[in-house]
């Protein structure tokens, strides 16, 4: 047996795939890229010079605005021999929408979806996940780089919610899949059908009597065309099932679901175990270039498929594999892109203070500051929570450990910020984490802060601790063992949903 590929890649797919991913490489491919759905159309389709401060969005701040990155991508597609069809597409597509917001997430997305195609088996497919809003744009860049005729369905995923009556349109309740074949003539699919619950709900649905033959089976008559009908024995349509159409009714998950994790916009894993099994087989890879909190890669897991995932942000890459852990145990899994070692820091440190920051947030598994976005921290990049037992008390105490982090020189004066940032958010301890080497007298500054007493055990009210120290598992956060989790535990993996499939 062939060893798991159990892959998890920090960066932007784009460079990822065209410096990691070979050729025809991955049997399925599902992508739920960034978008904000909650975002106004007309903001998105304004002209950059039109952009006030008060209409800057922020899933849009960093990727979706039309700049010099932009302007690259849209000349790489141009030039790109592979691409005539998408080329002719983005050009009149500049020429109808302008330059804008919306362009720029169109190109950010078709120069990806070229390395997608690229990557994929000729039998491969691929589910693009989209917002209705840009929907009807990125089918047609999907028709310019997979042909139309490699269109296979567009499938609406269907959701409740709690609607309310709208002045000008329908509540919105789904969103859009878009599934297509690198290679219609070879591609592989396997027919999917969701059982019945019982022969009275297949009656109750075809609306036919039921009859007896000779031998007291059950059967229906159908319709078999050119006025032909033909029996239907009931007991064949419980082992055949309701085959599934385009329309997806599964629920949007809620804060109050077992599988719910602490992140917006997470997918119910049976969307993506429905989509893994009609569209791969045991053993496959599933890749999923913009991975979030990794529910493709978990359904992928379960249902025993080798699986690749490429997030941008180190707080993505390490809630996947605390939520992995939780559900399987301990994986083998091959992580790249994060720093192994403190030369790799330090390099982190230089180039992206803030996912430094959260990359070391991450490694002390911890709560980022504001859930991890940019923008001032007020002294605190992240929290550690905790609870512990004070004598002669039934219910626990809560606690809470600052964490300040520093890519750069420290000293006392770091020291004492930190003091009084503990004294105005009345927290019981901070923690320095320094990627230089703390100086002596940082260390007596810290250690003169004194103890405070949590529970039956007296801990350091200030710790200062070298990143190196950290990584190579020489120093430790010293606070009351019971933790709080700042994400909610996956539960324990027990079995695949029941999914019945035709072959």
């Amino acid at each position: 047996m062939s060893e798991r590929v159990r892959q998890l890649y920090y960066g932007d797919c784009l460079s990822v795939m065209r410096e990691q991913l070979a050729d025809e490489s991955v049997d399925l491919v599902y992508l739920d890229p960034p978008f904000n759905s909650k975002a106004t159309y007309n903001v998105l389709f304004k002209p950059p010079e039109k952009m006030g401060e008060g209409s800057q969005i922020k899933a849009f701040d960093d990727t979706w605005h039309w700049n010099l990155e932009s302007e690259r991508e849209y000349d790489e597609i141009l030039q790109n021999p592979q691409s005539s069809d998408l080329a002719n597409l983005m050009e009149a597509l500049r020429r109808f929408l302008g330059i804008n917001d919306m362009l720029a997430y169109i190109v950010h997305m078709a120069n990806r979806l070229l390395e997608i195609r690229r990557v994929m088996k000729p039998t491969a497919s691929v589910y693009l996940h989209c917002d209705p809003t840009a929907s009807h744009y990125l089918k047609l860049v999907m028709d310019g780089l997979f042909g139309a005729k490699n269109f296979r369905n567009e499938v609406i995923w269907h959701y409740s919610g709690w609607n309310r009556k709208l002045r000008d349109s329908y509540n919105k309740r789904h969103d859009v899949i878009l599934f297509y074949s690198k290679d219609i003539k070879v591609v592989n699919f396997n027919s999917y059908a969701l059982p019945w619950e019982s022969e009275g709900e297949y009656v109750k649905v075809r609306k036919q009597k039921v009859r007896l033959d000779s031998d007291e089976r059950k059967y229906v008559l159908s319709d078999k065309g050119g006025g032909e009908r033909v029996k239907r024995y009931l007991s064949e349509a419980m082992v055949y099932g309701k085959p599934v159409d385009t329309i997806w009714d599964i629920p949007k998950l809620n804060n109050s679901d077992k599988e719910k994790l602490s992140y917006p916009t997470q997918k119910p894993q049976a969307l993506l175990e429905r989509i893994i099994e009609a569209s791969s087989n045991e053993g496959d890879v599933v890749f999923d270039p913009f991975c979030g909190c990794g529910t493709s890669i978990h359904a992928a897991e379960a249902l025993k498929r080798n699986w690749i995932g490429i997030d941008i942000t180190h707080l993505a890459i390490a809630l996947i594999k605390k939520r992995l852990t939780d559900a399987f145990g301990e994986l083998a899994i091959t992580t790249r892109g994060l720093p192994t070692s403190y030369a790799g820091a330090m390099e982190l440190a230089r180039a992206d203070k803030h996912q430094f920051e959260l990359w070391v947030i991450g490694l002390l598994n911890a709560q980022p500051y504001k859930g991890g976005r940019k923008g001032a921290d007020t002294g605190i990049d992240g929290y550690l929570r905790y609870k512990y037992i004070v004598e002669g008390e039934r219910d626990p105490e809560r606690g809470t450990a600052i964490i300040e982090v520093k890519g750069g020189q420290t000293g006392v004066k770091d020291i004492r910020n930190l003091d009084s940032v503990i004294t105005r958010e009345q927290a019981e301890q901070g923690i320095l984490v320094s990627a230089v080497k703390p100086t002596k007298k940082m260390l007596e500054h810290a250690a003169g802060k004194g103890l405070v007493k949590l529970g039956f055990q007296e801990y350091p009210v200030m710790q200062v601790i070298w990143l190196k120290d950290l990584m190579e598992g020489k120093a430790q956060v010293l606070h009351p063992s019971y933790r709080i989790d700042h994400t909610k535990q996956a539960p324990k993996q027990e079995g695949k949903n029941q999914l019945k499939m035709e072959g």
